[in-house]
C-alpha cells in the first residue's frame, strides 16, 4: 500500500493549486488506494482497535493526527486563531509519511479546501472524529458532554460535513473525542458501522510547546504495530511539526515502516484469519476494548 501511494503521488504532474492558507496542495491524483476495511462488530458494539500486529520482522507504525474543532471555536478561527496546521501537512508530504487524519465535522467545514486536499492525496486517509468534539462520556478531559441520544448523530453528521467539504473517501474509522468511551457509546457508534480507533502511544503534543519532549515520548513508547496519536491544530499543538520532522527519520533509522491505520487494520484482519478455528471463528479476534 505504501509503494502504491508513493507511486500515485509521484504521477501527479499538474501544477498544484493553493488552499485557503496560500500553501500549495497537490493536484488530484488519477486514482485512490482501495477502500479501507473496518473490523466486524461484536454484539452490536463498535470494535476497538488500539494497535496492529506486533510483527518485529516487518515493524510498522501509524502516525495519526486529530484535527479538532468545536462549534464555539468557529468565531475564534474567523478572528485568525489557527486550528489547522498546513506546515505539518507540508512536512508529512516532504518526508513522504503516510498518515491518518481524524477530522471533526467543524474542522472540515472551517477548512474545506484543506480537507479536500488531504482526502485526495494518496499519502493520507481521512477518518471521523465526531462533529462537535464533545465527549461521549462524563468527565472526559474537561470536554462538554454529549447527550446520549445524540451519539450516533455525531458520527453521521460528521460524515455529512466531510462530504459537504468535498471529502469523497472517508474511512469507516472513528475516534472518540478525548478517547473516552463506554459500552453505551460503543453501541451507539456501532449503529453507524464504524471501527473505533484508539492508540497505544500518546504523543503528548497537546498544549505542549516543547518538541523535544514530544519526540522522546513517541520514541520511548513506540513498538511494532503502534498507533501514535498527535494533533493537527496549530493553536492547541504548536510543536507537532517540529517533533514530526525529528521523529520520522529516527523511526526509519530503527527500521520502522510508516503506514496508515488502514494498513494496520488489514494486517490485523489477516492475522485473525490465520488464527481462525475450524468453523472460521477467530480464536483471538482483532477487537481490543
Amino acid at each position: 500500500m505504501l509503494v502504491l501511494a508513493a507511486a500515485l503521488l509521484a504521477s501527479c504532474a499538474a501544477p498544484p493549486a493553493s488552499d485557503e492558507t496560500g500553501r500549495a496542495k497537490p493536484a488530484e491524483p488519477a486514482a485512490k488506494p482501495p477502500p479501507a476495511l473496518g473490523l466486524p462488530l461484536r454484539g452490536g458494539l463498535s470494535p476497538v482497535f488500539e494497535h496492529g500486529p506486533r510483527d518485529a520482522d516487518r515493524p510498522a507504525v501509524a502516525l495519526t493526527f486529530d484535527a479538532d474543532m468545536t462549534a464555539d471555536q468557529g468565531p475564534r478561527a474567523a478572528g485568525g486563531e489557527r486550528f489547522d496546521n498546513p506546515g505539518l501537512v507540508d512536512a508529512l508530504r516532504e518526508l513522504r509519511v503516510p498518515a491518518t487524519v481524524f477530522m471533526t465535522g467543524m474542522w472540515a467545514r472551517t477548512y474545506p479546501r484543506q480537507a479536500r486536499a488531504i482526502d485526495r492525496d494518496p499519502l493520507f486517509e481521512v477518518a471521523n472524529h465526531s462533529y462537535s468534539h464533545h465527549a461521549f462520556t462524563e468527565h472526559c478531559h474537561g470536554l462538554p458532554t454529549l447527550p446520549p441520544d445524540r451519539a450516533r448523530e455525531e458520527v453521521t453528521r460528521a460524515y455529512a460535513a466531510l462530504r459537504e467539504a468535498g471529502v469523497r473517501s472517508a474511512t469507516p474509522y472513528f475516534r472518540f473525542p478525548g478517547g473516552c468511551h463506554d459500552k453505551r457509546a460503543l453501541r451507539a457508534v456501532g449503529q453507524a458501522g464504524v471501527t473505533t480507533v484508539q492508540w497505544d502511544v500518546v504523543g503528548g503534543d497537546a498544549f505542549n510547546p516543547d518538541a523535544g519532549s514530544i519526540v522522546r515520548q513517541v520514541l520511548d513508547g513506540v513498538r511494532p504495530g503502534s498507533v501514535v496519536v498527535l494533533h493537527c491544530t496549530l493553536s492547541a499543538a504548536p510543536a507537532t511539526e517540529q517533533a514530526v520532522r525529528r521523529v520520522v527519520p529516527e523511526l526509519r533509522r530503527r527500521g520502522y515502516r510508516l503506514v496508515k491505520v488502514s494498513e494496520l487494520v488489514s494486517a490485523e484482519l489477516r492475522t485473525a484469519d490465520a488464527k481462525a478455528g475450524p468453523a472460521g471463528e477467530p480464536r483471538n479476534g482483532p477487537v481490543r476494548s
